[in-house]
């Protein structure tokens, strides 16, 4: 039975509002440290940052034990060995990775050109000893969620570990929202059975990629169904961010540009009781961290008065009280 579960944060989330400029990398060090819930911090920094990473790690005894970004497949494989090759120099043992949507080349990636740059990608993980993740997330090649197990056992039927970033705020969202539900024909694969996105229903997706035993590393953003479009920030293009990220804790009048309430959380922390569940009872341990993500984008928290950092603060300790809920219901049934 799996007993460690660590919790950190990734640090576009180290700050107080939006407005806020991003404090230097000793503060937000600093203040991870103060706030005395997180035992790692998440990033992957600019070359010219890695020194100051490395200091503030060691001052502060903080490690940098996950990082990440994101790529194009047919121009960014050198950004993603030299991404992991920092991973190796700062101690990180996952990079968080997320295939944009198309390829260089212009056309929508394929399941096999997906399968092809994990494999390239584990070879190089392999090699600097940080794992890639390739994440569920909006705007990439899993956006389409029946996409992902497709992928995941393309590579397994190639003999290799299928490992997962699990963020489930990009499936929550979605729930009962008909403009995501248009997007890849979410409404039709829902109604026809082949996707579930409710993690109260049997054979949801967010399970059905849980208990295959991919998830190796979480995002924790919390989201609710329908979540308000984020009106508070617009895109260039005039679209208002679409709203994949909802206060954890409750914000103060005027804080979050709609209404709060603390009952519609429960289908996003299911997901998290659906990953601790297994995390639990997994022989393998296999999923070894969850990194809180409250961040200033478009689509997320742009605009708002909440605090960035006082909702992850919020959220791991609700994460650390029902993992160890969790603990003791496993270990009771044996």
């Amino acid at each position: 039975m799996a007993t460690e579960l660590l919790f950190g944060i990734q640090t576009n989330g180290i700050k107080h509002t939006h407005a806020d400029p991003m404090p230097d990398i000793d503060t937000r060090f600093s203040m991870v440290r103060d706030a005395g819930v997180f035992d790692y911090v998440d990033k992957t920094p600019d070359s010219d940052q890695i020194e100051e990473f490395l200091k503030a790690r060691d001052k502060y005894g903080l490690p940098v034990r996950a990082g990440g970004w994101f790529y194009a497949l047919g121009a960014d494989e050198t950004l993603l060995e030299q991404n992991l090759r920092t991973g190796r120099e700062l101690g990180s043992l996952v990079h968080n990775t997320q295939i944009k949507m198309l390829h260089a080349m212009g056309h929508p990636v394929t399941d096999e050109e997906v399968t092809e740059a994990y494999l390239r990608a584990t070879e190089l993980g392999d090699t600097y000893g940080c794992v890639p993740c390739f994440e569920v997330h909006v705007n990439m090649w899993s956006e389409d969620f029946t996409r992902v197990s497709a992928v995941g056992r393309m590579v397994e039927a190639r003999g290799v570990e299928f490992n997962l970033t699990l963020d489930h705020s990009h499936v929550i969202f979605k729930i009962d929202n008909p403009d995501e539900q248009a997007i890849f024909d979410t409404d039709k694969k829902i109604a026809s059975g082949e996707l579930i996105l409710d993690p109260f229903q049997k054979g949801n997706v967010i399970a059905e990629w849980v208990t295959a035993g991919w998830v190796r590393h979480c995002h924790a953003r919390a989201a609710v169904p329908n979540n308000p479009k984020n009106t508070a920030a617009r895109h260039p293009d005039g679209h208002v961010g679409r709203g994949i990220q909802y206060p954890f804790k409750k914000p103060r009048p005027g804080d979050y540009h709609a209404d709060w309430h603390e009952e519609a959380l429960e289908p996003w922390k299911e997901g998290i009781r659906i990953l601790m569940r297994h995390h639990a009872r997994d022989p393998n341990g296999k999923l070894g961290q969850i990194s809180t993500e409250f961040i200033p984008n478009t689509d997320y928290g742009e605009g708002c008065r909440y605090s960035l950092f006082e909702q992850g603060i919020a959220c791991v300790e609700w994460m650390r009280g029902t993992w160890e809920q969790i603990k003791l219901e496993a270990a009771g049934n044996g």
